[in-house]
């Protein structure tokens, strides 16, 4: 389990995931500079999935020209007052008008609803109510199953998959119950960079590398003011 928690455990800022994200986010905010908010004003971001945790471990809890507001399928406490929880899905964000935001993020989230249709419908809305976008994924054929720590587990046949979380403890050194192996099987599609070209037709593909391999993309449009 130390071993596991070195390599993937995002609580842990030495752990080789966190080191990943860390990288990823410098590029982000390279990125977000082309729309920093003049003196006075306030960057609106919505952030897909997000938690208080992430945006507060790299510092923008201490910046009130930019307000950030995180929409799960639960509500949660929120510390800072640039900062507030909301109750949404990403597939239906109905109850904001088009252009909303100045920027919607999400990170590693696209993956986890069930169905490409459900994708969809999640770049719809995103492309919708935000002015700029920042949506970033696992590679599907990068050559570790990032959810799992496993190679290639993602083209596994079902019942291999269900074998292996429900029998064995070599996915992260936990077995788990058959319910849940099967919920989770259904929940995690991975997207290719065709399938991010579909879902963001405008969109600029930023790929983050790995031993020469794409690990994760992102597909970004963020419009210099």
């Amino acid at each position: 389990m130390s071993f596991t928690n070195e390599l993937a455990d995002y609580n842990n800022k030495k752990s080789l995931a966190n080191r990943f994200r860390d990288r990823r986010f410098r590029f982000f905010e390279n990125q977000l500079k082309k729309i920093a908010p003049k003196k006075g004003a306030v960057l609106t971001i919505l952030d897909v999935g997000g938690t208080e945790s992430f945006w507060v471990n790299r510092g923008y809890h201490k910046n009130p020209n930019i307000h950030i507001t995180l929409l799960n399928l639960t509500k949660t406490e929120t510390q800072h007052d640039n900062m507030e929880s909301v109750v949404g899905n990403a597939f239906d964000l109905s109850e904001y008008s088009d252009n909303t935001f100045d920027l919607v993020f999400s990170n590693s989230v696209i993956e986890h609803l069930y169905s490409f249709k459900n994708q969809e419908l999640m770049a719809k809305e995103v492309q919708r109510v935000g002015k700029n976008y920042y949506i970033q994924t696992p590679n599907k054929y990068f050559f570790v199953e990032p959810h799992y720590l496993l190679p290639y587990f993602q083209f596994l046949p079902r019942k291999t998959k269900l074998f292996v979380l429900s029998k064995t403890r070599l996915s992260r050194g936990n077995k788990l119950s058959m319910e849940k192996a099967k919920d989770k099987i259904a929940e995690i599609q991975l997207l290719s960079l065709k399938d991010m070209k579909h879902l963001f037709p405008g969109a600029k593909i930023f790929k983050e590398k790995f031993l020469g391999m794409n690990k994760s993309l992102t597909a970004y449009l963020i419009e210099e003011k």
